[in-house]
């Protein structure tokens, strides 16, 4: 549809498509509940009130607010490809995302960016991109890829990208490392936001890094935290996902004063919590439940991102933006009863309607290189002490303990008693046939292995088990379904979930990737975990930028000195 016709059914010289009436329209911009008639035509709200229409709904008095946004999100987190997250999320409100490919960008590069931009056209939902700045995470692992700050300038010139993502090695900005400084100026050269990452960081180092341009902060956890942030002119993003929930902490910094630099996001949310609890309507909801002004959490949930972002076509209902809305009865408790897109109606009852296709999907080359017959898991013992990783539960930190190693015919090998297995990290990008290897406590298994092809933020493969012949049967399992994850006992597979899309996301709906999840989980309970999810737990343990000792393809990384440290002692 063009201007010209737009203004016609704006002014009600030609008939519109769709006319909603009796709606009680939340007007984000003055925080208001309007009563009447919305106009759509060509997928755009072009007015309200009486017009002449194709089609006529009547909403009986219910409200109707903008489509969400979610500010920061990883849709690989979701094990899902675009279309069945997008099909996920749809029901629940959320009609627009600002997604940081980051994850797939760590397996394939730009090739990875370019992929999940090709994945969101001719989606329903407005998938829009930030471009990741941190690839790899750290010089301590083997990654799939390298970015540098010439390899993202030809995407910051498009549309489909938004913003800088995530600026996560505060440390370079400080100090002024080149290229970490190069991507902070070509973002500013194509007038782009950077988004911040940046936990804890206070004072003089917090003013530098403001200083360089990056203007947003999803990592505060406390309420101080925030309001230096907010205080130093961030906008916060309040997160709510599956490993980090801050929603709670931050809820008192939220007033009058400060409500417009402050949005919803959820970072990385699992299968689990999208199906069972929801999305950015969950925050939404959450929010209004422990006093929040509801008008408030849905402008924060819309046109707040819309505005930080300079999506000049959504975040509210309004004529010239897209007709992305949500429908629901009570605004103390915003349950999404409908969702528009475009001015179709997409989803009802927290469902997809049967009527809506999913587009063709995108292929995408395999992104496992390992020789399976050089895995070796074995570790000949050299002392009588060694560094032990220490899972904390529910925490993405670890501890370092110092304990005696036990050996079998001159072997470390796992000590169940002791609650002490062995741990490694195998390189799936270059074919090098690194193995990183250690031993970790507090998993509890008895028996068994698992293993995974999501291990933040290189996505090698991870294993941990009792023995090596069911690590190697669970790794082997991985490679042969080009990524996913694995519980194997007696050499045989339990359970399994493929992720053969770089080794991160599954083809398959969300609920049947849900599904495996909680066969997987089942199964490792069966080998004596009591982990809450011991798969995510195992994905974070390869991250080599929280503390204290974690491990990678190169070895066990004391995260506090930022080195490569023995296993033996």
């Amino acid at each position: 549809m063009n201007l010209d016709e737009i203004i016609k059914s704006a002014r009600g010289e030609k008939e519109v498509d769709l006319l909603l009436t009796h709606a009680r329209i939340i007007n984000v911009f003055s925080r208001q509940i309007v009563s009447g008639d919305i106009a759509v035509a060509g997928g755009y709200i072009v007015g309200f009130g009486s017009y002449p229409a194709k089609k006529r709904v009547d909403l009986k008095g219910r409200f109707v607010a903008p489509g969400f946004i979610d500010a920061h999100v990883h849709i690989e987190s979701a094990m899902a490809c675009i279309t069945e997250f997008a099909r996920a999320v749809i029901p629940h409100g959320t009609t627009t995302v600002v997604a940081d490919p980051h994850e797939i960008a760590n397996v394939l590069g730009i090739d990875g960016i370019n992929y999940m931009i090709r994945s969101s056209e001719h989606q329903l939902m407005n998938i829009c991109f930030t471009l990741p700045s941190c690839v790899p995470a750290t010089h301590m692992e083997t990654s799939g890829a390298r970015i540098e700050a010439d390899d993202l300038s030809p995407l910051l010139k498009t549309d489909k990208i938004l913003a800088l993502a995530e600026m996560m090695n505060y440390p370079g900005v400080i100090h002024g490392d080149f290229d970490v400084l190069s991507k902070i100026k070509n973002a500013k050269k194509y007038k782009k936001p950077i988004d911040g990452h940046a936990p804890g960081l206070t004072g003089k180092e917090l003013y530098a890094y403001v200083s360089s341009g990056i203007s947003s902060d999803h990592e505060c956890t406390t309420l101080q935290e925030a309001q230096e942030k907010l205080m130093a002119g961030m906008h916060i993003m309040i997160r709510e996902g599956t490993a980090a929930k801050n929603l709670h902490a931050l809820l008192p910094l939220i007033n009058e004063r400060t409500s417009r630099r402050m949005m919803w996001c959820t970072d990385d949310r699992h299968p689990h919590d999208i199906i069972g609890e929801g999305h950015i309507d969950h925050i939404v909801r959450e929010a209004v439940r422990f006093g929040l002004d509801p008008l408030t959490a849905i402008q924060m949930a819309t046109l707040n991102p819309a505005e930080y972002f300079g999506i000049k076509d959504a975040g509210a209902v309004a004529p010239g933006r897209r007709a992305d809305l949500v429908v629901f009865s009570d605004l103390a408790d915003p349950c999404v009863d409908q969702v528009f897109c475009r001015g179709i109606p997409v989803a009802q009852d927290g469902e997809m309607l049967p009527e809506i296709q999913r587009p063709a999907p995108i292929p995408l080359s395999s992104a496992m290189n390992v020789n399976i017959e050089k895995i070796d898991f074995s570790i000949p013992a050299q002392s009588k002490r060694i560094r032990v990783m220490e899972v904390v539960p529910d925490q993405l930190i670890t501890r370092q303990v110092i304990t005696e190693t036990f050996v079998v015919d001159n072997s470390a090998v796992s000590d169940i008693s002791r609650d002490i297995i062995k741990i490694a990290v195998l390189d799936r990008h270059t074919g090098s046939g690194n193995i990183g290897k250690g031993f970790v406590k507090g998993f509890g298994f008895k028996q068994g292995a698992i293993a995974s092809s999501v291990a933040h933020d290189s996505h090698n493969i991870i294993v941990v088990g009792t023995n090596d012949e069911d690590m190697k049967m669970a790794a082997e399992s991985v490679v042969k379904m080009e990524g996913g994850l694995v519980a194997a006992c007696d050499k045989k597979v339990c359970a399994r979930l493929a992720l053969p899309i770089a080794g991160l996301m599954s083809p398959e709906p969300v609920k049947t990737v849900r599904d495996k999840l909680d066969r997987l989980i089942s199964a490792a309970r069966q080998l004596g975990t009591d982990l809450h999810d011991p798969f995510m737990t195992l994905s974070f343990l390869a991250l080599p930028v929280i503390p204290e000792l974690k491990i990678t393809d190169r070895g066990l990384v004391d995260v506090t000195r930022f080195c490569v440290v023995p296993l033996f002692l």
